[in-house]
């Protein structure tokens, strides 16, 4: 009992550790970094992501307001001109808005501050953001809680294979639950509300996102049929749970949906 309960907490720790590296290396995920501009030294946040109907706030704290900031943007892998706009200031903020995009639209956008005769165009090159839909809370929570559960169950499941007596079955059963429930029917649906399409990974794309839950499911189905043939059922799992864990590390998002505006 006290070695399943420790295989329990060493699954979820290496869980937790997948999903905050997958999100944390994304290309949605904000750029960080600071710079020095008239001899004030900053840190900026620049938003990579935006959901809803609205336009999207690029905020900079600056709390000296001799500093002065302006917005420029163009929409992404197009030849449109750069348009610029100045940044109002809200207390110790200096805020530019970026115009609404159609879901999976993108637009990429700089930032110049300047002082003193001294400009900084922030991060040093454009950044890009993805405009995305509104998902409904409970579609998401539902979604989230199935997939890091499917995720949690199928490194146990791996973990399982040092164990004295291995109880492979209901952890592959579950871990295939989870994963059809939260991936292959909630994923879609997510998708769909944020992008406008239902699936955008093989054979009609190449969002990774869609293409790595597809690619992880499988890998349990095989392991689920190698249970079944009985031979070295171990080593199917195994091989499923660490595909599961190198797919998902895959940064969130990346070669995700993206609107052609030609």
């Amino acid at each position: 009992m006290r070695r399943s309960i420790v295989l329990w907490i060493l699954a979820f720790l290496i869980t937790v550790a997948s999903a905050v590296y997958q999100r944390l290396t994304g290309p949605t995920h904000p750029l960080r970094g600071e710079t020095t501009v008239g001899g004030v030294k900053l840190r900026y946040r620049l938003i990579r992501s935006h959901g809803g109907e609205g336009d999207a706030p690029v905020r900079v704290e600056a709390a000296d307001k001799e500093i002065r900031g302006t917005v420029g943007w163009k929409r992404h892998k197009t030849r449109d001109a750069w348009s610029y706009a100045e940044m109002r200031r809200e207390g110790e903020e200096l805020v530019g808005m970026l115009p609404h995009q159609p879901p999976a639209g993108k637009l990429d956008y700089r930032v110049i501050l300047a002082k003193s005769g001294e400009r900084v165009t922030l991060a040093g090159s454009p950044v890009t953001i993805r405009f995305k839909g509104d998902v409904p809370m409970p579609v998401l929570v539902v979604h989230v809680i199935a997939m890091f559960g499917g995720m949690l169950v199928a490194t146990r499941a791996g973990l399982e294979f040092w164990a004295a007596q291995p109880r492979y079955g209901p952890l592959v059963l579950w871990t295939l639950g989870l994963l059809f429930v939260g991936g292959l029917i909630l994923g879609p649906v997510v998708q769909k509300y944020a992008f406008g399409e239902y699936w955008t990974g093989w054979p009609f794309g190449t969002d990774l996102t869609d293409n790595k839950t597809a690619v992880a499911w499988l890998a349990w189905v095989a392991a689920w049929f190698g249970l079944r043939k009985g031979a070295r059922p171990g080593w199917w799992v195994l091989a499923a749970s660490v595909v599961t864990l190198v797919v998902f590390a895959i940064p969130h998002s990346l070669f995700g949906s993206e609107l052609k505006y030609e």
